[in-house]
């Protein structure tokens, strides 16, 4: 498995998809440079995807900056201290604050490594990280492509990728999920690199912010 972890290995990325879908080619003339976008493993980097579901940017840094400020270091033992007024006042919904609790929580009895995991195959990460109340497939997803470097994750719930490949091939209806799913087939072994040039096209060509969305 060759990980992501710099613009090289984007641009050998762009290469193959191309090579397995010529339709692609455009959609990279059109989207511009494509980001690497990495984070280091472990539960910040997973604790900050989770805050970033479901709202804006600008929103999620905010609430990010208040985090880092009461606790210094985003770990699992500092999450755990929390109380549930301390989530109000950074922001987070009860789901969030109650997720942030459940992965600090399985980090720290050992029940799952997120450092480890990075290491496995997708669907065995997957499996285990959804296995936490309220961790998603969209979070285990995004976690194995920003933070592990995962080549071959394709995360097809999310609402900027979908209306992005809409756009781009020229769909009559923003494609669903499962119809992501068989497509994004094609595009194995390098589905990761292409989630970030849809990411990259829905910025530069609909100008709208690049985020990661969940539906």
């Amino acid at each position: 498995m060759r990980i992501i972890r710099t613009h090289e290995d984007i641009e050998a990325g762009l290469a193959g998809l191309i090579m397995l879908d010529a339709r692609l080619e455009h959609v990279v003339a059109k989207a511009g440079p494509v980001p690497l976008r990495r984070t280091d493993p472990g539960y910040r980097g997973i604790a900050n995807i989770i805050v970033s579901q479901m709202v804006s940017k600008a929103s999620a840094a905010a609430i990010w900056r208040r985090m880092e400020a009461a606790l210094g270091e985003i770990s699992p033992d500092a999450v755990l201290s929390l109380g549930d007024e301390d989530c109000r006042q950074f922001g987070l919904s009860r789901a969030k604050a109650d997720t942030l609790r459940r992965v600090a929580a399985a980090a720290v009895a050992g029940e799952i490594d997120l450092d480890a995991i990075c290491n496995a195959e997708a669907a065995v990460a997957i499996h285990e990280l959804t296995a936490i109340k309220g961790v998603g497939r969209w979070t285990a997803e995004v976690y194995l492509l920003f933070c592990a470097g995962h080549p071959d994750v394709f995360p097809s719930g999310d609402v900027a990728l979908q209306n992005a490949i809409g756009h781009a091939l020229e769909f009559d209806l923003r494609p669903t999920a499962s119809e992501i799913d068989s497509l994004a087939t094609c595009w194995s072994p390098w589905r990761s690199v292409a989630a970030r040039l849809f990411w990259a096209y829905y910025a530069q060509e609909m100008r709208r912010d690049a985020l990661p969305v969940t539906p």
